[in-house]
């Protein structure tokens, strides 16, 4: 072999190397869920994917974008209530990219920035209500964080789906005064059904004194019942009422006598 054929022997290798090379840094290869922002000579290009797509190297930069939901958990804030409570609240965030070009084009790191502005934002809206209604209103105050999180966010190409509080942790003084408040109004419920209950049975009582009052052998009858149901009870003490009548028979007697 002369030396001409084997330095142009060398020289295709060297080229179908970098053909090679070329080629496999053409090709991209993208998933169901992900886009690629592509950027020709530094400015923004096409909006290519899924399946096989092709860029010229160097030329081109391609920027990978994923679709899917993102579920971004907010660290606990310190956050002072209108009504003066210190708590400390973390929440959960559920976003995703439907415009992968603006979260490329629009916001340096668009993860961290979205962190970031829901972190401010709990501590902001927390901030104008009260404890109590943090505790009890909490899909209200879900809906207004995520309102304006989607509003803040929507230049940048990313829609905010939920946004949900998850913990409200409390000061331990306060959760002592909370479940005395608790304890309380349990209370003031069992007085107020006992009430209730006496009234009731008052107003039954004086139905039944107004149904035996037209019936006296019937006031005879819930005697005998009453001794019945005392010697059910295997007790050697028989208590047998004696009708007040009686007395006032007798006492009407010796006033006639005198």
């Amino acid at each position: 072999m002369s030396a001409a054929t084997y330095l142009t022997s060398q020289i295709g290798f060297v080229l179908i190397f970098f053909a090679v090379l070329f080629l496999a840094s053409a090709v991209r290869i993208l998933r169901e869920y992900e886009r690629g922002v592509v950027f020709r000579l530094g400015r923004y290009s096409a909006t290519k994917g899924p399946g096989l797509v092709i860029i010229i190297p160097i030329i081109d930069k391609l920027v990978k974008v994923s679709l899917r939901t993102v579920v971004m958990d907010v660290p606990p804030q310190d956050v002072i209530t209108k009504d003066n409570v210190s708590i400390k609240v973390n929440a959960v965030v559920y976003f995703r990219v439907v415009s992968p070009e603006k979260a490329v084009i629009e916001v340096e790191d668009y993860l961290y920035a979205t962190s970031q502005l829901a972190q401010t934002t709990l501590r902001s809206v927390l901030g104008e209500v009260e404890l109590d209604e943090i505790l009890s209103h909490r899909e209200k105050i879900n809906s207004r964080l995520q309102t304006i999180l989607d509003e803040h966010t929507d230049p940048w190409g990313i829609k905010v789906t939920t946004v949900e509080i998850k913990h409200v942790d409390l000061p331990a003084d306060m959760q002592r005064a909370m479940a005395k408040q608790a304890e309380a109004e349990r209370e003031r419920r069992a007085k107020i059904i006992a009430a209730e209950g006496e009234y009731q049975a008052a107003q039954k009582l004086r139905e039944a004194a107004d149904i035996i009052s037209q019936s006296p052998v019937a006031i005879q009858l819930r005697y005998l019942q009453t001794l019945v149901e005392i010697s059910a009870e295997n007790t050697s003490t028989v208590i047998f009422p004696i009708p007040i009548e009686i007395f006032k028979a007798i006492q009407g007697r010796q006033d006639i006598k005198t």
